[in-house]
Parts: C-alpha cells; sequence; structure tokens
C-alpha cells in the first residue's frame, strides 16, 4: 500500500519505465543539453537513500534504539517526576535528573500512546511499552545501521524524472530528507533522475562540499560512510569502548579514590585519596595514604549494560563486589552496585601531583594506544638539519596490524610501523614507507604530552614532531567557522612580513583557492601554478592553528609555516608565526572581492 500511495504522489512527476533492451550504465548522458542522469538501483541512488534516512540516535535515552525517533511531545516519567519533552534540548533534562542521582537505576516510563518515526520517516503510534521493545530490538547496534550520518544535503535540491525513451518529463524541488527519501521510495528500479548540479553537502564538522555531478556525489557519501562515530550505540551515557579500549583506559594510569560508599555506608573518609593501580595481567594494587600496599586481583566482563568490573581483595573487603562501570571519561571513573555502592576514582596520569613515579612514557603498549587514538598531523619533519615542508600537515593515521596511512587528503601511501626499543634502550616508533623515505626512521621519542609527540636524534639532527587531532576537530565550532570561511571564496595575500622586511608583492595578483580534502590551489587568472595542503585545528593549549603547504616550490617557501591564527572575520584573516629562535612573521589573506 505504502508503494502505491508513494507512486500516486510522484505520478505526476515521472513515467514508469517498463522495460529496457540493453544494459543501462549507473551514470547516463540523456537529452540534448547532456543532462547526466541514474538509475534508480544504482549505488548512489542507494548513498542518497542512506543519507537521507531519519536518524533515530539523538534520542537513544529514551527508547534505546538508534533507528527510530520518538516524535515530539512527549511525557515521560523519570524517577517520579514527569517530564514534557518538546525537543532535543529537552533531553538533557532527563540525562541531568540520571546524573544527579549516582545509582544504577535509570528508570524512564512513557506516558503512552506515542507516536514514533522509523528511518523511512514513517510515523507509526505505539500503546504500551511491550510494542516499543520489539521495535527497538530490531536496531542494529554500533554504528552498522543502514543510515549515513556523517554528511548531510543542503536543501533545496531540484530533481529531474525521465520517461522510457530517456525525454525529461517533469521536476520536483526537495527541501528535506524527508522529502527526498519519500521521493526515492516511490521509484522503480529502472526509473531514470537527473540531479540539478551544483549541490551542496555538510559534513559532521560544520565543514561544506560542493559537488558537480554524479560521480563526485558518490564519493563524497561513500567518503562520509565511515569518517566520524556516530554513537549508534543503545547508551546514551557510554563511551563506546570495546574490550581493548576499556583494558588500556583502566591500565593507562593510577586511580586515586575520591568516593567510596558501602552498603549506602559512605566510607569516603576511611579511603579518601588511596591509590589504586590496575596492571594487564589482571592484578591490582592499592597503595593507602601511608604508603601501604595492598594488593587483589582484578576482571572484566562486557554486557548489553556496559562492563562488569570485578574487585577481589584480601583486606579491602568494602571494594569486593562485581560493579558495573556507569561512566568513563574525563579522567574519571564511576562503579556502581545495587545496595546503595558506589567508588568513584579519579585518573593520574604524567604530571599530576599525586603520580605514583611510574614513568607510562616507557611503554611501548601506552604509546602504542596512543598512536591509534587518533590521526597525527606532521608538524616538523627534519631529515640531518634539513626540514621537509612538503610534508607539513599531512596527516599519519596508524592502525591496527602494523599498518600506517599518510595522506595529504587526496593521494594516500601506506606504510609499516612499529613500537620497540632501539640499540640504546629507548621507546622508538619505526615507520617504513616504500614511496616517502622522508619518514623511513627508527623514531625515539624524547617528548609526550596531551596532543603532541616529539621524537628526536639529536646528533644527527633528525626531528620528527606530531599534532594530535581526533575526528577532524569534530564539534569545534571555532574551527569549522574559519573552515567554511576560508571554503567561500577565492583569497589574495594582503601583507606578509618577514621580521620587519614586507615581501606582500611578491605575491601580487594570485589567487588562493582553499577546497575541502585540505586542498589549496594558487592560481594567477585562473592558471594554476600551484598547489598544497591547508588545515585548520585546535591544540591542546586551546591555541587555533593554520597548517599552509605549498610544497617545494621557492616562490612559496615563506607561506609554507604552522601559523597560528590571531584574528578573523568574514573576508580577512591574519596569521603569526614564531620558532625558537624568535623569528617572526605576519600572514594577512583578505577575500578577493
Amino acid at each position: 500500500m505504502k508503494k502505491l500511495i508513494n507512486n500516486l504522489l510522484y505520478v505526476s512527476l515521472f513515467i514508469v519505465a517498463l522495460s529496457f533492451t540493453s544494459c543501462q550504465e549507473e551514470f547516463e548522458e540523456v537529452g540534448g543539453d547532456q543532462q547526466e542522469t541514474l538509475m534508480a538501483d544504482s549505488n548512489t541512488a542507494d548513498l542518497i537513500v542512506k543519507t537521507s534516512s531519519n536518524d533515530g540516535s539523538f534520542d537513544n535515552i529514551v527508547d534505546g534504539a538508534s533507528c527510530i525517533a520518538v516524535k515530539f511531545p512527549y511525557t515521560v516519567d523519570v524517577g517520579g517526576i514527569q517530564i514534557t519533552i518538546d525537543s532535543r534540548e529537552d533531553l538533557h533534562l532527563i540525562e541531568e535528573i540520571f546524573d544527579e542521582f549516582d545509582d544504577d537505576e535509570d528508570i524512564l516510563e512513557f506516558l503512552f500512546p506515542i507516536t514514533i518515526t522509523l528511518g523511512d520517516f514513517t510515523e507509526i503510534v505505539i500503546e504500551n511499552e511491550e510494542q516499543l521493545s520489539e521495535l527497538a530490538e530490531e536496531c542494529l547496534e554500533g554504528g552498522d545501521d543502514d543510515d549515513i550520518e556523517c554528511i548531510d544535503f543542503v536543501y533545496p535540491i531540484t530533481l529531474y524524472t525521465f520517461d522510457i525513451n530517456e525525454q525529461q518529463t517533469g521536476s520536483v524541488v526537495i527541501e528535506s530528507d524527508k522529502d527526498l527519501r519519500r521521493f526515492f521510495d516511490g521509484l522503480d528500479d529502472d526509473d531514470l533522475i537527473g540531479i540539478d548540479f551544483p549541490i551542496t553537502l555538510k559534513k559532521y564538522d560544520g565543514t561544506e562540499v560542493v559537488v558537480e555531478n554524479n560521480a563526485e556525489l558518490a564519493r563524497a557519501l561513500e567518503a562520509a560512510e565511515d569518517e566520524c562515530d556516530e554513537d549508534d550505540d543503545d547508551d546514551y551515557n557510554d563511551d563506546d569502548f570495546d574490550e581493548e579500549r576499556f583494558d588500556f583506559c583502566l591500565t593507562e594510569c593510577p586511580w586515586q579514590v575520591r568516593e567510596v560508599v558501602r552498603d549506602e555506608v559512605n566510607q569516603t573518609e576511611q579511603y579518601l585519596e588511596y591509590l589504586m593501580i590496575f596492571e594487564e595481567e589482571g592484578m591490582v594494587t592499592v597503595k593507602d595514604r601511608e604508603g601501604n600496599v595492598l594488593n587483589g586481583e582484578w576482571s572484566v566482563r562486557f554486557t548489553d549494560h556496559g562492563p562488569l568490573l570485578t574487585l577481589a581483595f584480601d583486606v579491602l573487603v568494602d571494594f569486593n563486589l562485581e560493579w558495573l562501570v556507569y561512566e568513563v571519561g574525563e579522567h574519571t571513573i564511576k562503579l556502581y552496585a545495587e545496595g546503595g555502592n558506589k567508588i568513584i576514582m579519579k585518573q593520574l596520569c604524567e604530571d599530576d601531583d599525586d603520580d605514583d613515579g611510574d614513568d607510562d612514557d616507557d611503554d611501548p603498549n601506552t604509546l602504542r594506544e596512543i598512536l591509534k587514538e587518533c590521526e597525527w598531523i606532521i608538524k616538523k619533519v627534519k631529515n640531518q638539519g634539513e626540514e621537509i615542508d612538503r610534508l607539513l600537515g599531512y596527516e599519519f593515521k596508524f592502525m591496527a596490524e602494523g599498518v600506517v596511512t599518510l595522506s595529504n587528503g587526496i593521494t594516500t601511501s601506506e606504510g609499516s610501523w612499529e613500537i620497540g626499543f632501539n640499540s640504546e634502550q629507548v621507546l622508538s616508533l619505526l615507520i617504513t614507507f616504500g614511496d616517502e623515505p622522508a619518514v623511513n626512521f627508527e623514531w625515539p621519542l624524547r617528548h609526550l604530552d596531551d596532543d603532541r609527540l616529539k621524537f628526536e636524534v639529536e646528533e644527527v639532527d633528525y626531528e620528527l614532531v606530531l599534532q594530535r587531532v581526533c575526528d577532524d576537530n569534530a564539534g569545534d565550532g571555532d574551527v569549522s567557522e574559519i573552515r567554511n570561511i576560508m571554503l567561500g571564496g577565492l583569497w589574495n595575500v594582503a601583507l606578509l612580513d618577514d621580521e620587519g622586511v614586507d615581501e606582500t608583492d611578491d605575491y601580487a595578483g594570485m589567487d588562493f583557492g582553499f577546497s575541502t580534502f585540505h586542498q589549496v590551489e594558487v592560481s594567477i587568472d585562473d592558471d594554476p601554478i600551484t598547489a598544497g595542503v591547508w588545515r585548520v585545528l585546535r591544540n591542546a593549549d586551546g591555541n587555533l592553528k593554520f597548517y599552509l603547504n605549498l610544497g617545494d616550490d621557492e616562490t612559496f617557501e615563506d607561506l609554507t609555516e604552522a601559523w597560528y591564527i590571531t584574528e578573523v572575520s568574514s573576508d580577512r584573516i591574519e596569521l603569526v608565526y614564531e620558532d625558537e629562535e624568535i623569528n617572526s612573521k605576519t600572514l594577512v589573506f583578505e577575500k578577493k572581492p
């Protein structure tokens, strides 16, 4: 019935094709104006459907399912408190109530009936909890559902329809994901449609991508499928930890006891500031405030509700339970068990005052896990005193099984990596790339902090400095805004002051075009003369950085730096650079009129 209804809705827009006498290519050019088309059962059409599907993961706190969403408004009972939910912002009230009462009994009940929306925007009235649970169980947990959430269409979009003779029969203006999904649901597999290009896509970090044809659209949607964490787990308060990641987090640094409640009796004063150290072999030691060491064991198992951590001591009986790991994050772990039992601990790493003296910087597993957590941007690479500027801003991605990639946003090379100790027993990173010898080296680790790694051999003047970037700074509004400003047209050098010397005229007449995938092109009168890499990111100190790399061309060597952003507006950006020798430069771009 749904199929029939959709066909009736769009009968004025297209004629159903009954048959084809030969194989139809996914992309075709038809009609006198060479309009490019695609078939309704093509891979590109499937990607469009996935991207326009309704995402239900935002309200997992109420329905526990990422493939459905509860339609506003509705009323819930949270711990005896009735709340009417009118918007996404109201969902935070539920989480605040859950967090206010630190126990594992987060009870939420709907006041039925409610209406839910499926991925295809179909609405269903739910009369009771049993019906809701049956639908929720059909969802795929962990990001394996069909929808693509890391990129969105920017509307309006105009679509064209064609008949069996490949003649255009009509057009329709699409204003929303709902319109787009329902339009495609109303097509037969062999129907032809066309898209009025260019169209704009917006990525999860706010960056906008303009595509000019079907092929570019398919590439952009495919690239976005696994580009971000869709957070589809049926758990609002998790950190998406698998067993390996949880074990690493637990054993990474010591944990300081901040609160203990046992059988509803507050025991915090007795155990405050005890230090708990988890070891990978399942052993755990606790140091009391006098320095006495107490030994025990730990183990973990994973359930649908999260990790369950078992602690067993001969002496510290107040810790002996199987604890639900309710929350892990922001250097805090919260453990709960039925009957009024709670432990809250704070993680102490590196420069924290209560560190136990162990140096995790010398632990190969620690460095190995840190490298795999996020991407790493090349801030500096030096071979025998010569800086390799052409690699500035390139991205390392260290993966499992010893695989590492190096990318400038368009071209990606693959190599191998491993962690171990060199002949001087210094923890080192060994990188091997067949086509990039500048980074092929056994790099000894010299410095590690929140977002920066430094490898160096002073005797031969080899140095590698990497800047950590997680999810391309997704969620940083300033970074997204600056990227969008730079993507908004051509730019000219309004000032280059190199230690008091004005070099602005060296770049007169040059247009700088900043595009997606971290690409920048320099042209004169629309004739490209060079290209390179650009990035905007924020480091752990909170500073906004602008990486600009225009290769080995001497004309642009003074522009190739990791700049600090000092001022930015819709048509002007000011950058400054200082090196270890306090050499300073100022670079100003202004938007071309």
